[in-house]
């Protein structure tokens, strides 16, 4: 039989068959055995306010900067399940509160006020809440509070802040898929170096380049690949490596751009470190939702227009990018016959960038080419 008595002003219950040294506090289908001392007491407030500030700071980040549901609403469970408990417990933890004479108030590291980045920040506040689940999976053996809730708790966060941090890294390089990508494509070059049209076309207001090559062997690539890494580096232009992640992660490229007959964007995702970014080639609405699903950064859909650079290309139009745009929330490059007078076009139908490379590459004035095609897209964004 479970009776009730008074501690202190404080309701508790005990079982009147066992010795009053038994008494027990219910917390959301977990036991106390005995009321916690008022130091105790205060360690288990402190610390659960930390876990629900630091969990409250991951979920609005994955809620409002990545727009991801799913991400949010695992945080937010976590919080639920942790910090949700009944209200008398809830009344001890207050009473036991001492902020005043908290010694810890005024004491302050170095480092603490400088300016952050929100990678930065994710990886903070998941410390925080981390090292707080710690202190209640020590505190929870001495309160018969669940140790294993705590312990579960904070192995799940090791897994969602390795997700936040790897998606906040690559939405900063995911911003640079805005205006112009030139693909600079070997069998388009006629002859001329990789390096000359990728700084001319840099010059010209390129904000992404691409390597595409089907003729060098990766031996031979690799070094023009490099120089290519180096050059957008300096310049803060994205650089991607089409279809060869092996030639990704020699030149540490900025990002690897996968085919529907290429490595699979799953086992590429897991291959890749967790600030590149990873695209996808699509033609269909079913094959865009799939990429974003599997990992992908952002999509590439294509043929928007007739083009040579392809034998047998399956010309999609406008209409496919609208549909796609509506279907999924990843950034689109549009591809396929883009020139000076149907980039606007393209963008107006849904994408964040167009990709370019005959309309470049052939060009006279590679720099000037560029440069007439950014004009036309700034004047639509």
């Amino acid at each position: 039989m479970l009776e009730l008595t008074t501690d202190q002003g404080n309701c508790t219950g005990y079982d009147s068959n066992q010795p009053r040294g038994k008494a027990t506090q219910a917390i959301k289908g977990l036991v106390i055995m005995s009321s916690p001392k008022a130091e105790t007491l205060r360690i288990i407030d402190a610390n659960l306010n930390r876990i629900g500030e630091g969990l409250r700071v991951l979920e609005d980040l994955g809620r409002f900067v990545l727009n991801d549901a799913e991400l949010t609403q695992q945080l937010k469970n976590i919080r639920h399940n942790l910090l949700t408990s009944d209200w008398p417990f809830q009344q001890q933890l207050i009473q036991a509160r001492n902020a005043s004479g908290d010694v810890g108030v005024s004491i302050e590291v170095s480092n603490e006020k400088k300016e952050r980045e929100l990678p930065t920040v994710v990886v903070a506040n998941a410390r925080r809440v981390q090292e707080a689940l710690r202190v209640m999976e020590e505190l929870a053996k001495t309160t018969s509070l669940d140790a294993n809730k705590f312990l579960q708790a904070r192995f799940s966060l090791y897994e969602l802040e390795q997700t936040l941090l790897s998606r906040l890294l690559r939405q900063d390089k995911t911003k640079h898929l805005r205006g112009l990508y030139v693909i600079i494509d070997t069998q388009v070059l006629n002859g001329r170096s990789h390096l000359e049209v990728a700084s001319q076309a840099i010059r010209g207001g390129a904000r992404a380049v691409q390597l595409r090559d089907k003729v060098l062997s990766k031996k031979d690539l690799l070094p023009t690949a490099q120089q290519l890494r180096n050059l957008c580096a300096e310049h803060n232009v994205l650089f991607v490596v089409n279809d060869y992640l092996d030639l990704a992660l020699a030149t540490d490229a900025d990002g690897l751009h996968l085919g529907q007959d290429d490595l699979p964007i799953k086992v590429a995702r897991k291959l890749l470190a967790m600030d590149k970014i990873l695209g996808c080639s699509t033609t269909t609405v079913d094959e865009a939702i799939a990429a974003e699903s599997d990992g992908a950064d952002y999509i590439a859909v294509s043929a928007i227009y007739p083009t040579g650079s392809k034998e047998r290309e399956t010309v999609v139009g406008p209409e496919r990018l609208r549909q796609i745009r509506q279907a999924v929330s990843l950034p689109l490059v549009a591809i396929g016959g883009i020139t000076r007078d149907n980039a606007a076009e393209a963008l107006a139908a849904g994408a964040g960038s167009v990709a370019v490379i005959s309309a470049v590459l052939q060009a006279e004035d590679i720099e000037a080419a560029t440069r007439d095609i950014v004009d036309k897209l700034e004047i639509q964004v």
